[in-house]
């Protein structure tokens, strides 16, 4: 029976076939050049305000000596150069999947090229979509065999578990950027009033961040054209700035390029000088926002924007303020505010204010993107997700995310009070999703890019040499601030995992307990039921086989409408899946039974939108494939009645099954059993015309969609941390998260909910 069902309900290679279309999308130099200015408002905000903060949290309590200021200057030259120019902007950017990045869109990367997954519901039909790009893996590479290592149970695991901690210092980077570049540009009110108290600096910071989080239910298409021009006009004044202080306090701070600086610095073996790395550290600060926000941008605009624009006015910026700081050793603490001109300080306050709002909008852009990413993988609970353009695909708004950012957002800074604490926490969260992100391009080059392996160790060398020694500085600041991002990702860390824990589990029972083709075959065409007029949709994880919610429906009801659908909504590795290709339509069993399969693919940045349109296109396609099914068989076979059950009418054989016999030839059907008899043909007839008439009527009787309410619970001899998880921790996240009814828009009239319980049984 189940090689009966195999057979009879084979995955939509035929299908997908069909749906196959090359595309490619082609940038003129013009339209380059203009999406490099609009990158500087999406990409580099975070990374352009770094100067707002770096002296501060590197000597928070001064500077003694002048050629601490140069070491230090030379340690952000060289960390500039080597992180965001070569890593990222030259090296990691490139590893883009089809234009996404971050460390989810590395991780889908991966999974095209190796079985990592842990969810196993991808098929062969899906790596013929347009944007299911992947390179060949010849046998006895290392690539090969670096394949088959990964894909090994607890590799795949610790994967995993590696993504999921870069994901979630990812949102703690959405927490603490806000905090500290609002924080960092409203302090510019004391420099020139030194009367006011700093509580009144973070009360203003306060009010700015719960106006910046108010608002982004309108989505930065609203606003998001201003944010270019104010970047471009923060990154000129800030190299302008530099270039007047280096020739108002001379060009002593350029000896800094020299690599012997860096040397003398670290060399010098003081505790302050290593610690201050924390500080130095956060001149780089942005660069993996840089990939995460890359979204829509070619790379090569991205490119453009950072080497012509940014890099440079930030090797000015810093100069011109360790030129200032050189002769003004008391001033560390606000030596942004300081090396400002008095004739443009509020105009220039201004600006650094509204480039801090547009670098903590780009982070939470961010945030809001990669959790959509984690939805589609399944490791995060279902929330609410708003499109804010009707133009733009990739901007979202989360509610849910956006507040608890939000409190989280202001109790750092209402907690920490001062720069230097939160800075060490951002330090803190940065470097780590570095060393992941290095991590993660270690495997992109063997197995996407095929690199030798002397690239391969050259760029893991640097990258962890770099990274590593900055980690180790931060260490030594966990106890002043740098818990706050262990803490928020530790909580993060456990509603993903936990969750995506309690999906698979899910998805594995469903996988188990699936009813073959060949019972549902024995009901007959009735279904040993009364088939009313309607339709029922039934939704399943599962893209092939009989789900167990519909045998439990059939056995516990008395009726089932005319025609089921059974609908799997799949999201795959992919960024998104054209809207051409999106569904996959076949039909289940002989043409009597009136049983569809319908599966819908998406990418995680595809978002199933809150409207009608699913359905609709559903029928759409429905219809779509009954008609090309009529077509198909009058041009293949003249002879077959349409409504007949029909197989490969070339091949004849027989599957023995614990005594059961089928036989399948020649367009004849028989099951033999000690249950049930099916009647080996139908005598009935129709046309086209006569099947459209069916679904239409079935569609105006009425629809009913059927959804499974599965309660998963963990097994009395299960370990008790695995009991806290799965009873506790899991059953929680499902009653507070969106409800699938409320995702697909199902009316409330037209939900029919069928529950079971499943126990995780031997949980380890």
């Amino acid at each position: 029976m189940w090689d009966l069902g195999q057979k009879l309900d084979q995955p939509m290679d035929e299908e997908a076939g069909k749906l196959r279309n090359m595309y490619k999308q082609k940038f003129s130099a013009l339209l380059v050049i203009r999406l490099a200015y609009q990158s500087l408002g999406v990409v580099y905000g975070d990374l352009g305000t770094s100067p707002l903060y770096v002296f501060y949290n590197t000597f928070p309590h001064g500077v003694n000596d002048p050629e601490d200021v140069i070491g230090a200057l030379s340690l952000i030259i060289y960390s500039l150069t080597l992180v965001p120019l070569l890593k990222y902007v030259f090296i990691v950017l490139r590893a883009n999947d089809n234009g996404q990045g971050g460390t989810l869109a590395l991780y889908s990367l991966l999974c095209r090229h190796a079985n990592i997954k842990i969810i196993p519901n991808q098929h062969r039909t899906d790596e013929e979509l347009t944007t299911y790009s992947r390179t060949t893996i010849h046998e006895r590479s290392f690539a090969a065999k670096t394949q088959r290592w990964l894909e090994r149970g607890f590799i795949k695991s610790i994967i995993l578990i590696l993504v999921l901690v870069g994901t979630c210092m990812v949102i703690g980077d959405g927490i603490l950027t806000p905090a500290i570049s609002v924080l960092s540009a409203a302090g510019g009110i004391r420099v020139n009033k030194p009367e006011i108290d700093s509580g009144v600096v973070v009360i203003v910071a306060v009010v700015i961040l719960v106006g910046l989080f108010s608002v982004q239910h309108y989505g930065t298409d609203k606003v998001g054209w201003l944010f270019a021009p104010i970047v471009l006009v923060w990154f000129l004044l800030i190299g302008g700035i530099g270039i007047y202080n280096i020739w108002r306090f001379g060009g002593r701070v350029l000896k800094a390029f020299s690599p012997l600086y860096v040397y003398h610095y670290i060399r010098n073996g003081r505790k302050d000088s290593w610690l201050s790395l924390g500080g130095i550290l956060l001149s780089i600060t942005g660069a993996e926002a840089l990939f995460a926000d890359l979204a829509n941008f070619p790379v090569s605009s991205v490119q453009i924007a950072f080497t012509l624009l940014v890099f440079p006015c930030l090797l000015l910026a810093y100069s011109g303020q360790a030129a200032y700081l050189v002769h003004n050793l008391h001033h560390s603490r606000d030596v942004f505010y300081r090396s400002i001109p008095e004739k443009i300080y509020w105009p220039v306050f201004v600006i650094a204010t509204l480039a801090a709002i547009v670098a903590s909008q780009a982070t939470i852009t961010a945030t809001f993107s990669i959790i959509k990413q984690a939805l589609a993988h399944g490791c995060f609970p279902r929330v609410k997700v708003v499109h804010t353009s009707k133009k733009f695909l990739g901007q979202i708004y989360i509610p849910d995310i956006n507040w608890i950012l939000m409190i989280l957002c202001i109790a750092v800074t209402v907690g920490f009070k001062n720069q230097s604490h939160i800075g060490n926490a951002y330090g803190t969260a940065v470097v780590l999703v570095m060393l992941v992100t290095t991590l993660l391009m270690i495997l992109v080059m063997i197995l996407v890019w095929h690199c030798h392996w002397i690239l391969v160790i050259a760029f893991t060398g640097l990258s962890l040499i770099v990274e590593c020694t900055y980690f180790s500085a931060v260490l030594f600041k966990v106890d002043q601030g740098g818990w706050a991002p262990l803490a928020i990702a530790g909580v993060f860390l456990t509603v993903m995992y936990v969750w995506h824990y309690g999906t698979v589990k899910r998805y594995e029972f469903e996988l188990r307990s699936k009813v073959s083709m060949a019972w549902i075959l024995g009901l007959g065409p009735s279904l040993g039921l009364v088939r009313v007029p309607g339709i029922s949709l039934v939704y399943t994880e599962l893209a092939s086989g009989i789900p167990h919610i519909f045998s439990h429906f059939i056995t516990n009801l008395p009726a089932i409408h005319s025609v089921v659908v059974f609908v799997c909504v799949k999201y795959l590795p992919v960024y998104t899946v054209p809207e051409e290709e999106r569904f996959l339509v076949k039909r289940i069993g002989p043409k009597n039974f009136h049983i569809f399969r319908c599966v819908a693919r998406y990418g995680y940045k595809d978002l199933h939108k809150k409207d009608d349109d699913f359905e609709k296109k559903l029928f759409h396609n429905l219809f779509m494939f009954v008609r090309l099914e009529y077509m198909m068989e009058d041009c293949s076979d003249s002879e077959c009645s349409p409504c007949e059950p029909r197989t490969e009418r070339s091949r004849d054989f027989t599957l023995n099954n614990n005594g059961n016999t089928t036989s399948l030839s020649n367009d004849v059907l028989t099951i033999s059993s000690v249950d049930s008899i099916v009647p080996a043909r139908s005598s009935s007839h129709c046309t086209e015309g006569d099947e459209y008439e069916f679904l239409n009527n079935g569609r105006e009787a009425g629809v009913v969609h059927i959804l499974g309410n599965t309660v998963v619970r963990a097994n009395r001899d299960s370990r008790f941390y695995k009991k806290i998880a799965v009873d506790y921790i899991y059953v929680f996240l499902r009653k507070i998260c969106r409800e699938n009814s409320v995702i697909f828009n199902i009316p409330h009239e037209g939900l029919l909910n069928v529950g079971q319980v499943f126990y995780v049984y031997r949980l380890r």
